[in-house]
């Protein structure tokens, strides 16, 4: 049922009217009376009989005769709501869409035949052509596949699952983004032919995606291909299920129980025994982990691959060099940056600019004394907007023409943070005969201008160019590297890696960090799976994620604790915390051993089941949680 009540996470029994006999049937929408409601709910099973020994009620109405929850769906989300304490409800809600009724009354398609391509381009990859062989021979292998710098992986993705439904089973293929899935769209209709897959995101609106939810529903479409409710999706005889990019942060869903789409695809794998494919330019903890115990192989390139696909990878020591370089130019470019960034636009080839933030100056600090510089209203952070501006407060919009630092009384602010829009502004002044575009999450390019051109832009949304950049410039890297989170290295260098990974051979990546990092280290060899080995190694060795589970509660003062305080002493928790939220709130971690992740979420589901029925006040649970911070 479509209730939000923990203490009601269970199936409840229902007989079925004569009049609805023909209707209904495992995966309906339905509606029945609860208590003094109706309440919307599916059909997860018909039975001739029932446990239930008190008086049971009747069906009130059928919706819809369309099933939507196939019995493959239902395990599924019950799996994952177990994973992640959380609701079979809540789950529902994240992978089935709204109902459209004039889409359930199209007439159905046919279930069009899927050739199998050439497997040519795997052969670039260690046992990446055993892969396919596997697909193609209905096994279900799993894999941690790192693609080589300007690899077309939309392409790829789209040959492993041309594979699988050319031997008669389903894919799913999750992105991160819409632009990611458009690009993965376009390659799976010049693979496949069209009408052979369908789309699922947001994005699309809910009759285009009730639409094509219906046609994988009905197996009109045996590969579906989407954003993280895509994970999913209703693809009966599943043989592959992919993820792209496992690192991104998009892949996590915003409402409860917080999924990740890696984990429920690989949920999904183990529950229909399906190949699975993690790939991405870079390589996850959670993926090297994968590899480590032996669930999935490590698909690479060999090092001559490597050498002749990546640009030439150049660190340029810290931000302090910049200052001791005379001949860096007016953009903060070092002289070998500037050098690649010149040659590149001599041969008509554009140039990439990667700054961590958008905006102008996004921080700013006192030019005296270094203290960052807060609202005189709220205390928030100031920032600038342009040139010869006075700052401006990002909380509250004060604008602080009379700014006095509170430490020392100077009045003037230096830049912690530059933004894409200052840089592009400095990088005019150093090239003033080129384009310059910018490419930020609120506005995004989606493809770079043709010839000679410097296009600046924030991490994710770096366009590609036509034959890859001649060029890759990885400014401001400190502050990727000193963010206060257990994920900085590793997200930096995912966002290095897929930058670096949109320019040519023969190019030129200038990464300004000291190349005695470990991150850059990895950068510069093209080796995420060692960076990946060597973080899981302290992680383990420091007790953190994914070696060990965490479960994060927030809630009013006192509330995570007193759940804290009833668990079983035999289950080895570790309280860390609390900390404050705010004045009225607060947030505790748990830690437990990886075996006992399963254990803790049922502590945890069971509990918030019962302070609900106590009317206790909620706390928010989320296992695995992102940040631990």
């Amino acid at each position: 049922m479509d209730q939000p009540l923990p203490q009601l996470d269970k199936l409840f029994d229902y007989l079925i009217p004569e009049d609805f006999a023909a209707q209904v049937r495992p995966g309906c929408r339905v509606k029945v009376r609860f208590g003094r409601r109706k309440l919307s709910g599916y059909v997860i099973a018909l039975k001739p009989s029932t446990d239930f020994t008190g008086k049971l009620l009747w069906l009130s109405e059928v919706v819809s005769p369309e099933p939507v929850v196939s019995p493959e769906i239902a395990r599924l989300a019950r799996a994952v709501a177990d994973r992640y304490a959380g609701t079979l409800a809540d789950v529902l809600r994240l992978a089935i869409p709204e109902r459209r009724v004039k889409v359930e009354a199209e007439q159905r398609g046919e279930t069009l035949p899927v050739a199998a391509p050439s497997s040519a381009h795997w052969k670039r990859y260690n046992a990446g052509e055993a892969f396919l062989r596997a697909l193609r021979e209905t096994k279900s292998p799993k894999a941690v596949w790192n693609a080589l710098p300007g690899e077309d992986w939309p392409a790829r993705l789209a040959e492993a699952a041309a594979v699988t439904a050319a031997a008669g089973r389903g894919a799913v293929l999750v992105v991160p983004d819409q632009d990611d899935l458009d690009r993965l769209d376009a390659a799976l209709e010049a693979v496949l032919g069209p009408d052979r897959h369908v789309t699922l995101s947001a994005q699309l609106g809910p009759t285009k995606r009730y639409r094509s939810f219906l046609k994988a529903a009905r197996g009109e479409a045996r590969i579906v291909a989407g954003t993280r409710a895509a994970a999913f999706a209703p693809v009966d005889d599943l043989g592959l299920v992919a993820i792209w990019d496992d690192g991104d942060e998009s892949h996590v869903d915003r409402h409860a129980p917080y999924p990740h789409a890696r984990e429920v695809l690989l949920t999904r794998a183990n529950l229909v025994n399906a190949a699975c494919l993690v790939g991405g330019y870079g390589r996850t903890p959670q993926a090297q982990l994968l590899v480590e115990t032996e669930w999935a192989v490590s698909l690479t390139a060999p090092r001559d691959e490597i050498r002749s696909a990546t640009p030439r990878i150049v660190p340029v020591g810290d931000e302090s060099d910049l200052e001791r370089d005379p001949s860096g130019g007016t953009a903060r470019l070092p002289t070998i940056a500037w050098e690649a960034a010149r040659n590149a636009l001599a041969k008509d080839q554009s140039v990439l600019v990667q700054v961590p933030r958008r905006g102008y100056v996004p921080a700013v600090s006192c030019q005296r004394c270094r203290t960052r510089a807060a609202c005189p209203n709220c205390s928030g952070p100031l920032r600038l907007l342009g040139a010869r501006r006075a700052p401006v407060c990002g909380w509250c919009g004060t604008v602080a023409e009379d700014f006095r630092c509170a430490e020392c009384g100077s009045s003037r602010v230096r830049a912690v943070v530059i933004g894409a829009e200052r840089t592009a502004e400095e990088l005019a002044q150093a090239f003033p005969d080129v384009a310059i575009v910018e490419s930020t999450g609120m506005n995004r390019l989606d493809s770079a201008p043709d010839g000679a051109a410097v296009v600046v832009a924030t991490p994710g949304v770096e366009p590609p160019a036509p034959g890859g950049y001649g060029a890759v410039l990885l400014l401001d890297t400190w502050a990727l590297l000193t963010r206060a989170e257990l994920t900085a290295s590793e997200e930096a260098l995912r966002r290095w890696m897929n930058a670096v990974a949109l320019g040519r051979p023969g190019g030129t990546a200038v990464v300004v960090a000291d190349g005695g990092l470990a991150v850059v280290q990895a950068l510069m060899r093209w080796d995420p799976a060692w960076f990946a080995a060597r973080e899981l190694q302290e992680r383990s060795e420091l007790g953190f994620p994914p070696v060990m589970k965490f479960a994060a509660m927030t809630g009013p003062n006192g509330e995570a604790e007193k759940i804290a305080a009833d668990l079983p002493s035999d289950l080895g928790a570790e309280v860390i915390g609390p900390i404050p939220v705010d004045e009225r709130s607060e947030r505790l971690l748990l830690r437990v051993r990886r075996r006992d992740g399963a254990a803790l979420a049922s502590i945890l589901a069971k509990a918030t089941a019962e302070r609900a029925s106590a009317k206790a006040e909620p706390v928010r649970i989320q296992i695995d949680p992102r940040e631990i911070a």
